[in-house]
This record gives structure tokens, C-alpha cells and sequence, in this order.
């Protein structure tokens, strides 16, 4: 069938394009859906989490 053929890779040659576009793409991810919550939640109303604890601690 053939031999397989490997070579290691020393720590300089090692170059994480793929990690480091992981990690931006899920950063955005995360920064959008904190804005859709920041929007749905806090833009021209009252929070609606707070609203609803505050009355049964209250109450």
C-alpha cells in the first residue's frame, strides 16, 4: 500500500490561522448576540428580568 510519510513541525513553523479565525468568528458571534439582547431587553423599556424579580422580593 505504501508508507505513510510524517514530519513534525517545530513551535516557529507552527502557524494558527485556522484557531486564530475560530476564535474571531465566535467573538463575533458572541458580540451580536449581545446586542440583540442589549436591544430586545434594554432599548425603551425596562428590563424584563428585573421587572418580574423585584415584585416577588417586594411582594
Amino acid at each position: 500500500m505504501g508508507s505513510r510519510v510524517s514530519r513534525e513541525i517545530g513551535h516557529d513553523e507552527y502557524d494558527p490561522w485556522g484557531t486564530l479565525s475560530l476564535i474571531v468568528i465566535y467573538f463575533v458571534a458572541l458580540t451580536l448576540m449581545w446586542l440583540f439582547t442589549y436591544f430586545v431587553e434594554f432599548i425603551g423599556n425596562t428590563p424584563t428580568v428585573m421587572g418580574m424579580i423585584v415584585p416577588v422580593m417586594l411582594g
